[in-house]
């Protein structure tokens, strides 16, 4: 007993030997089959547009980096999902320097000026998409048939607009209008059970996310497995609701945060003048976050309830 060691240092204790690294190039990994769909359904101009924003990105970071005397992390992967997040969640034909400005308000405006990766309150991505939805209204709602590349309405639209529904199938392999990396139910799914199987991303969120969408679609009478599989609802599930950064991180608070996002994109789809609502949804909650985690945290043992 008097030979061992103890070494006296502060919380936390618990070691584990997952990165940053590791993470982001994991779902990179995970994003693989929806990157492979895209490109299958909407063509080769979906590879310079994925590329365009990965770039930016990363040249994004690096700029500010630079500019703020910190160390360069480019390589932590972080800026490449950011890139690629970011144009899988666009409109198949938006032009390049569209793309590129989204990217560069997406690093620059949600994440360097806040710190860099682990200190930024919103997904980083959603701002940059919510930044060219706000400024380019038409081309960010233009979409095309994968079929004959001609204009179409994605399937939330004519439910919207025409009240015509889309077949289950063409919803779940992705042969509808849409976003590049959102239209495949499988690709997405594939990727999503990859990152809850590695414990990368938490099932409770993607869970209560989609459970609320469905149980409050059924309860107003809508197609509750129309709402599932339309629109970026799954991508949005389980890529961008699931960061760790931007949402809870006790177990409770992440079933409120599903559910919180899941109610939001039903009263957006169904009561909005908008036929999608993912990326409002995630954003808003992301500023809930905070809230969240303050009124769902475990009282430490011995502490005075206030």
């Amino acid at each position: 007993m008097e030979d061992q060691k103890f070494i006296v240092s502060s919380s936390p204790h618990i070691a584990t030997d997952v990165t940053v690294n590791k993470i982001m190039y994991s779902v990179i990994a995970a994003l693989i089959p929806t990157v492979i769909s895209g490109i299958y359904y909407f063509g080769i101009y979906s590879v310079w547009m994925i590329l365009a924003s990965i770039l930016a990105c990363v040249l994004t970071e690096f700029v500010f980096q630079k500019l703020r005397n910190k160390p360069l992390t480019i390589d932590d992967g972080s800026a490449v999902v950011t890139g690629l997040l970011l144009a899988l969640t666009l409109p198949p034909r938006l032009p390049l320097w569209m793309v590129i400005l989204g990217a560069v308000v997406a690093i620059g405006l949600g994440k360097q000026v806040f710190g860099g990766v682990g200190c930024n309150p919103f997904n980083p991505a959603l701002v940059g998409r919510a930044f060219l939805i706000i400024s380019f209204p038409v081309h960010m709602t233009t979409w095309i048939n994968p079929v004959d590349g001609v204009t179409s309405a994605t399937p939330l639209n004519l439910l919207k607009m025409e009240g015509a529904t889309t077949s289950y199938i063409d919803l779940f392999t992705g042969n509808i209008g849409g976003s590049i990396g959102e239209t495949s139910v499988i690709a997405i799914i594939l990727g999503g059970i990859y990152l809850i199987y590695k414990g990368y991303a938490d099932w409770r969120i993607p869970v209560g996310y989609l459970a609320s969408v469905a149980i409050l679609s059924l309860i107003i009478g809508q197609d509750p497995i129309f709402h599932l599989l339309a629109g970026g609802l799954l991508f949005g599930a389980f890529f961008m609701a699931t960061d760790m950064v931007t949402t809870p991180v006790t177990k409770i608070g992440r079933f409120v945060f599903g559910i919180g996002a899941g109610v939001l994109v039903v009263i957006i789809r169904v009561y909005g003048g908008y036929p999608e609502g993912v990326m409002f949804s995630i954003l808003l909650m992301n500023g809930l976050t905070p809230i969240i985690d303050r009124y769902t945290r475990s009282r430490i043992y011995g502490e005075v309830r206030q």
